[in-house]
């Protein structure tokens, strides 16, 4: 969602565990004074609600008018800029970046034909580029056979140290309706920090349960590539 994006009101609990979700939780409250969900941030806000004194935010944003809003959304924080580009393009522009670590976040729109190929093509030849980054790749699941086909081609493609954490919200009802509606969503995460593992065992669960729809759902996380 864009910043400044107003969702229906709604209460929210805090879970117990696990820090991630705590800390999600506590910034998307950073935007919202008192109990009410009234305004999500969206991710480049969140990110830059996690951002370290030293670090650097580059969000791109190939239409202009959604980039200039993320502009005045950021306000004059300096470690934050927007860009008016195509992330593909921009994928390739900026990596590596100066600094010896970092993440990327690659979330296309998935409005066009092919971008599971192109996901998986891009991340390649970032990887080529730059092997000791961070990436994480969002995905949606429409039709489990064309997500499935699409971990195959990541497995295959010779990377290590890549998990998948899925959450699934619905099981698809009719085969006719596979890729028209989202039943779940995926995270591909190439040298994913330590011990993230063990917060997604507890905290993809805990997502399944509260997102799923008619009691059906979901979670998943394994490893697509395993330390070489």
């Amino acid at each position: 969602m864009a910043p400044g994006h107003r969702p229906p009101a709604c209460g929210a609990t805090r879970p117990r565990d696990p820090w991630a979700a705590r800390a999600y939780l506590e910034a998307i409250a950073g935007y919202n004074p008192g109990e009410r969900l009234l305004a999500y941030p969206g991710s480049p806000l969140l990110a830059l609600s996690w951002l370290r004194p030293q670090d650097r935010l580059i969000a791109c944003e190939l239409v202009p008018a959604a980039a200039a809003r993320l502009a005045r959304a950021f306000g004059k924080d300096r470690r934050a800029k927007v860009i008016t580009i195509d992330g593909w393009t921009a994928l390739a522009a900026y990596v590596p970046p100066k600094e010896r670590r970092g993440l990327v976040l690659v979330d296309p729109p998935f409005e066009a034909p092919g971008e599971f190929d192109r996901l998986a093509d891009h991340l390649a030849r970032a990887h080529r580029k730059w092997a000791t980054g961070t990436y994480l790749l969002w995905y949606p699941i429409k039709d489990v056979a064309e997500t499935e086909r699409f971990a195959r081609n990541i497995a295959g493609l010779g990377i290590a140290k890549i998990l998948r954490a899925e959450v699934g919200i619905a099981v698809p009802q009719d085969k006719s309706l596979a890729g028209k509606s989202l039943i779940g969503s995926g995270l591909l995460l190439v040298n994913p920090p330590w011990r993230l593992e063990t917060e997604l065992q507890s905290l993809l669960p805990a997502l399944a349960g509260v997102l799923r729809r008619d009691r059906q759902g979901a979670a998943r996380l394994d490893w697509l590539a395993a330390e070489k």
